[in-house]
């Protein structure tokens, strides 16, 4: 496994992170979950991600549990606050009252001391960002919170961020968490950017595009019964994936990934990481040997006639 700084700050993450989003805490039984996590921090995983939304709860729990056993200072830790978390009008968003009160939920349900990443899941925009930014530098100042990352921001608004943050000396965000992939490209044209110029590193969620450039999908329409695009909820957020252009782009992609010796899903991850603004990538397994096969994108190295190829599919 190979580590880069996140961001512009000093901590190392691994290449290769393991989310949560749509599987522990309920879509995987619980012991899998653990068995997953243990296995990826054994591949050299030390980046872990969650969120006080997924599941209501139930997903910080399972990957507190799973980390429980080993020591604290051996891995990095992000979770969200801005989600639904109750039926009042205080139990979402970014103000000071929900932010505060959300981070010592987290802490307990996590059953830890302090968050290595506290993330605002997305922009509120009911909330001034100063004060949000103050009520994450008064957890940055207690020890609660190592470092702050927004997730889902713009490039307008990260900017923003930053020059409120110098002008009131507030801690910076050093993470931003976008989608990113092979068939989603958006964040190319600002966000990487607007990262780079200030030292705001990129772990960005569903580099598979939600399993599609794994190619377990071979026609739109069709799912496996066993995969997340069969239940409800995972179904979602998959549809928008599954269209015959992409479908043929993964085929013509799989050949390219096996001229180069490695799987759809390497090919994938390792296009990610070729971005130096992009800090990590966050897989989702829902079983161990998904772990295995996406940690061997780490260090990969795509030559430049392949991704002269790839640029030629994707187009």
């Amino acid at each position: 496994m190979k580590y880069r700084r996140l961001g512009g700050s000093g901590l190392k993450v691994s290449e290769i992170s393991l989310g949560s989003w749509l599987t522990y805490g309920g879509y995987v039984e619980k012991q899998q979950a653990i068995h997953t996590m243990q296995l990826a921090f054994d591949s050299g995983v030390n980046f872990f991600d969650t969120a006080n939304i997924y599941m209501r709860g139930e997903a910080e729990k399972v990957v507190g549990e799973a980390l429980g056993g080993y020591r604290r200072d051996s891995y990095v830790l992000a979770t969200k606050v801005w989600g639904q978390m109750g039926d009042g009008p205080n139990d979402r968003g970014l103000s000071r009252k929900h932010i505060m009160e959300q981070c010592e939920a987290s802490l307990k349900r996590l059953g830890m001391d302090y968050i290595d990443l506290y993330y605002c899941h997305s922009p509120d925009p009911s909330t001034p960002v100063e004060e949000t930014l103050r009520a994450l530098d008064d957890l940055v100042r207690q020890g609660k919170v190592l470092y702050v990352g927004v997730s889902n921001w713009t490039a307008a608004m990260m900017t923003e961020a930053i020059h409120i943050a110098e002008r009131r000396l507030l801690d910076r965000i050093v993470a931003s968490q976008p989608p990113y992939s092979m068939l989603r490209r958006d964040i190319e044209k600002e966000i990487i950017p607007v990262g780079e110029k200030y030292g705001i590193g990129q772990v960005v969620y569903s580099p598979l595009a939600q399993g599609v450039l794994s190619g377990k999908y071979m026609q739109a329409g069709e799912v496996p019964k066993d995969s997340r695009a069969a239940s409800e909820r995972g179904g979602q957020a998959i549809q928008r994936y599954l269209t015959e252009s992409n479908l043929d782009k993964v085929e013509r992609l799989r050949n390219v990934a096996q001229q180069l010796e490695l799987t759809l899903s390497q090919l994938a991850l390792a296009w990610v990481l070729r971005q130096p603004g992009v800090s990590s990538a966050i897989i989702g397994a829902s079983r161990p040997e998904q772990v295995e096969e996406n940690v061997k994108a780490s260090g990969v190295v795509i030559p430049a006639e392949a991704l002269a190829e790839i640029e030629a599919i994707l187009q």
